[in-house]
């Protein structure tokens, strides 16, 4: 691993980080090694996890919400995430033509959808300098104002893994290599 970085699990790790892999560990079957590495910083952890449970919680559709997720970790070259969340997605029932698409970082057929793509894209790639024209297509594509916002709850939470991942090189897991993507494999 790149400098270092470790992967921890609940038995290992330190004490303060053992229960959130613990509670990883329930909820998905095995500690990702992702969480495994921010294990190293258990408030890394805890400010992940939180994010990650206000997504889950944001105004945005199931659907939605994985394309901001496989979005962002496109745009940020995140190979580690692109594969973990296309997994995810392709379980929650996203439409694999869809999930295609996004990995390949070319536009979605669903208009609601391809604003959502358009707009997390944007936000990543222009460090949230979004000019206004695009926030003005996403909201007249049905969305609102609080959608930007949750939008940039994603992209926050992307952030902190796709960085964490590029940072350690998080070796992937086993039950995301069905879905193993590299950053040449997307058109942007």
């Amino acid at each position: 691993m790149m400098s270092g970085f470790r992967v921890y699990d609940e038995n290992d790790a330190p004490e303060a980080a053992r229960p959130m892999l613990e509670a990883a560990r329930k909820r998905m079957g095995f500690v990702t090694t992702l969480n495994g590495v921010m294990a190293e910083s258990p408030e890394l952890l805890a400010g992940y996890n939180a994010l990650a449970e206000q997504f889950g919680k944001s105004s945005l559709s199931l659907t939605a919400k994985q394309v901001v997720l496989i979005t962002a970790s496109v745009e940020n070259g995140c190979e580690y995430c692109v594969a973990a969340h296309s997994t995810l997605a392709l379980r929650a029932r996203v439409p694999a033509e869809v999930v295609e698409a996004l990995r390949a970082g070319r536009p979605l057929a669903d208009e609601k959808l391809e604003a959502v793509r358009r707009l997390t894209r944007a936000v990543v790639t222009q460090r949230g300098w979004v000019d206004e024209a695009e926030v003005e297509a996403f909201l007249a594509a049905g969305h609102t104002r609080r959608n930007v916002l949750d939008i940039v709850l994603g992209v926050g939470m992307k952030t902190l893994s796709n960085y964490t991942n590029h940072l350690a090189d998080t070796p992937l897991d086993p039950a995301w290599q069905d879905q193993e993507w590299t950053r040449e494999q997307a058109a942007v």
